[in-house]
């Protein structure tokens, strides 16, 4: 099997349904109802997906600082990719979710940060599976023996000092991911302040794909961030590290290499405000 880069379809993952070298993970979430996802999931789900929680799974507990969503404990995720049956660097990741990838790329973001880089998004979701009439099922798949040891990039990382420090160099741009009323601080349906981290540029997350959750073309991808060619760093964030993995997914489609993720995010900045 010739393992695809970023992105699978509908009938390529269809005839990989009973693959061992492949594992799909349901990331289905919601903000506002955190149980919504899995409830999903236990009534129905691709044949034989996982199901990973934003919250429990690809989160660890929130503190004071460090934003709504910190990433989660290294040893712990990785055990959880070990049960799914997940062998680093051989095993190919299948993510999706119903929500033009907002929460899948957090996952696909995650593996490659502990260095598995064999992981692709399922293009158009769940939305596009079910609404093609393909098979589902509510059976939960068991526990399998995989091995995952990680090793996390750590230089993909920076903290609220290092963005701090951004804004005064002029080789960094910072990119704020959330929709342009929430960075403008005209709306703020989430964390406690409005506004954006000063210096920050605007890429709204949703600009990825379509409203129907395809993804734009590459030609696409690449006119998103061709302003910034030429900065040596490009810093994303969002509200709390999530929806800003969808910005990391174009960058690195486009061809960008130079990209790191402040996961704290404007929930961890405005914590200090």
């Amino acid at each position: 099997m010739k393992k695809p880069e970023y992105l699978v379809d509908r009938q390529w993952l269809m005839q990989q349904l009973n693959n061992p070298q492949v594992v799909i993970v349901d990331c289905r979430f919601q903000l506002a109802n955190p149980d919504w996802g899995e409830e999903q999931y236990r009534v129905s789900h691709i044949p034989g997906a996982y199901y990973l929680n934003l919250d429990r799974d690809l989160s660890s507990q929130v503190q004071t600082h460090g934003g709504r969503h910190p990433l989660p404990e290294i040893e712990v995720l990785a055990q959880k990719f070990a049960q799914m049956g997940i062998i680093k660097n051989e095993t190919l990741v299948v993510a999706y979710d119903d929500a033009r990838f907002a929460f899948a790329a957090r996952l696909w973001w995650l593996l490659r940060y502990l260095g598995h880089d064999a992981v692709v998004l399922l293009d158009g979701g769940w939305n596009d599976w079910i609404g093609h009439d393909y098979p589902v099922s509510n059976a939960i798949p068991e526990y399998k023996t995989g091995n995952f040891s990680p090793q996390p990039n750590s230089d993909w990382l920076v903290d609220i000092d290092t963005v701090r420090s951004a804004s005064d160099d002029s080789s960094v741009v910072v990119i704020d991911s959330r929709d342009r009323d929430r960075y403008l601080g005209v709306r703020e349906p989430i964390d406690p302040v409005a506004g954006s981290i000063l210096g920050a540029a605007n890429s709204p997350w949703k600009q990825v794909t379509d409203e129907s959750g395809y993804l734009q073309p590459l030609a696409t991808q690449q006119q998103l961030w061709d302003d910034y060619r030429q900065a040596e760093e490009i810093i994303v964030y969002c509200g709390s590290g999530v929806t800003a993995c969808v910005n990391l997914f174009s960058l690195s489609m486009a061809g960008f290499e130079n990209t790191k993720l402040y996961p704290g995010g404007w929930s961890d900045w405005c914590s200090y405000m």
